[in-house]
């Protein structure tokens, strides 16, 4: 029993193929073989997932055999991150599947609807639990093409064409660069097997060969590319045309495969400080671009498409600076608050008509200074008592200085809602409970997914030098967004504004490169029923 423990993994992706061939003979409205379908493999997510757990806990980290030839094909690994990514995406297949059974009662093609479904998040399934470096790559592409169908499940809508079309270049872009990646690591490491490549990785002490730089950059790329950075993404604030349920999908789920890839990756990836910093650069600047952008949209779907850009940014910042526990630890917090953020979108739009404000009446300087010094002694207040000093490491230094910048914020809005006491208890209790959340996940995650990803990384001083201006950046977003009623008098920043709000014309300009503008013709019925 012990030896087919792991196995029963596989029973998770299992479940949800099957809705997937129920799809495919039953794709009209109110297909009840598929809805039944859809509900034993939310059974079958939970056998595969436990199993999962429970082999990891009692045997630890394992690799099946090579379904292949010469060590390459297909092969499952169980370690501390396959598992948790596995955890949360059965989770999210059974809410979303489970969503999607009254959100489209009626619709001609709920069938093959569900059966689309299912079939992607199997593929993301399959790409956490890769043991290959192949497999990897194989799934990186299927979860794409998955995707696409689903995208297109409304072929008669041209936004929805342009959409694709332009997620479909960006993809295949980005499924070139892991390639070209894969076949180089097999080459120097001469293995496709992901565990004794990282455990060669990890070992290496020499100055890494040319090769494994070139292939730890094209590894970010593909991630960037993944993950809808900047300025590549435009297909994302798009895709609002297609099914709340894929929404929820792709920002909760395939979007976070970026980072899966380079947490993955991790032992190879802090060999190349190129690497880092191109992550740093990328992800801090569609963090920041993002997080402001989000502001001034009144599209609920939209502002989502933003903030998932911006938290995309973020992950690989962390990685690019060696914080992978804790880049995996926003993943899947990102993900369960995004999937309930889409779900929740129509109710949103209902309550707050108009989309996001920027408040009334802008604090002043003293005000802000006054914020920002109660979050400094917060989080120095909350880690000494703790026993935890931040300031002596580089990367800790750098998550504590960006809890501060958010801190400063909470702490400013807060001292001017009320009366100065009543107010300044509960800001303070606020701001604690948050900085003790910080620090309590961050180490919680470091020790639940210690081996399965590097914990820390060496730093030259232009990976730290990146990250103080990353920290000084959003220090200033934070400060803008907090003077913004008072910048908006001002007709430059009025004018600014208006840019803004066009995101500043990078999907404009992708347009154009990729002539996404030059829609085809609608489809035929014949075509649409297919």
């Amino acid at each position: 029993m012990p030896d087919l423990l792991p196995w029963l993994t596989l029973a998770a992706p299992t479940g949800l193929l099957l809705v997937t061939l129920a799809g495919l003979r039953h794709p009209g409205p109110r297909p009840e073989p598929v809805l039944t379908a859809a509900t034993r493999a939310g059974g079958l997510g939970l056998v595969g997932a436990s199993a999962a757990l429970v082999s990891l806990v009692s045997a630890g980290p394992w690799t099946s055999p090579v379904l292949g030839l010469s060590g390459i094909g297909f092969s499952i690994r169980l370690d501390a991150l396959s598992v948790t990514m596995l955890v949360m995406i059965t989770f999210m297949a059974w809410v979303l599947l489970r969503f999607s059974r009254n959100y489209l009662d009626g619709n001609p093609r709920h069938g093959r609807f569900m059966g689309l479904l299912a079939l992607t998040a199997a593929s993301v399934m399959l790409l956490v639990l890769a043991g290959n470096l192949v497999h990897l790559a194989v799934f990186w592409a299927v979860t794409s093409f998955s995707l696409h169908r689903l995208l297109l499940f409304y072929p008669e809508r041209p936004a929805a064409r342009v959409a694709a079309r332009k997620k479909f270049l960006v993809a295949r872009a980005g499924d070139v660069a892991l390639w070209a990646a894969v076949l180089l690591l097999i080459d120097l490491f001469g293995t496709a097997d992901l565990g004794t490549l990282l455990d060669r990785a990890s070992a290496m002490t020499d100055a890494p060969p040319p090769a494994l730089g070139a292939a730890a950059v094209l590894v970010a790329l593909s991630a960037i590319l993944k993950s809808a950075q900047f300025p590549t993404w435009g297909w994302l604030l798009e895709v609002v045309e297609t099914p709340t349920p894929v929404s929820a999908l792709l920002h909760a789920g395939i979007l976070n495969g970026g980072t899966f890839l380079v947490a993955r990756l991790g032992d190879v990836m802090i060999l190349s400080p190129l690497s880092a910093w191109l992550l740093i650069l990328v992800g801090g600047t569609t963090a920041l671009l993002a997080s402001v952008i989000m502001t001034t949209q009144s599209s609920v779907k939209v502002a989502l498409g933003y903030s998932s850009a911006a938290h995309m940014g973020f992950m690989l910042l962390l990685c690019g600076v060696g914080a992978f526990p804790v880049a995996i630890l926003h993943l899947v917090g990102h993900s369960f608050y995004k999937a309930h953020a889409f779900l929740s979108s129509g109710s949103a739009a209902e309550a707050f008509q108009g989309g996001p404000r920027a408040p009334a009446t802008a604090p002043g300087t003293g005000r802000i200074l006054a914020g920002m010094v109660a979050a400094v002694a917060t989080v120095v207040g909350v880690g000494a008592a703790l026993g935890i000093s931040p300031w002596r490491e580089p990367v800790e230094l750098g998550l504590a200085a960006i809890l501060t910048v958010g801190l400063t914020q909470l702490w400013t809005r807060g001292m001017g809602s009320g009366p100065i006491l009543a107010v300044a208890a509960r800001t303070a209790g606020y701001a604690a409970a948050t900085t003790l959340a910080f620090f309590g996940l961050e180490a919680a995650a470091a020790l639940l997914l210690g081996g399965a990803v590097p914990a820390s990384a060496s730093h030259e001083p232009t990976t730290l030098a990146l990250m103080a201006g990353v920290v000084v950046v959003f220090a200033g977003a934070v400060l803008v967004q907090l003077r913004l009623p008072a910048m908006l008098r001002d007709p430059r920043w009025a004018a600014l504004w208006v840019h803004l709000r066009n995101g500043l014309y990078a999907n404009a300009l992708f347009d154009r490169l990729v002539g996404a503008l030059r829609i085809a013709p609608a489809p035929t019925l014949r075509e649409i029923s297919r």
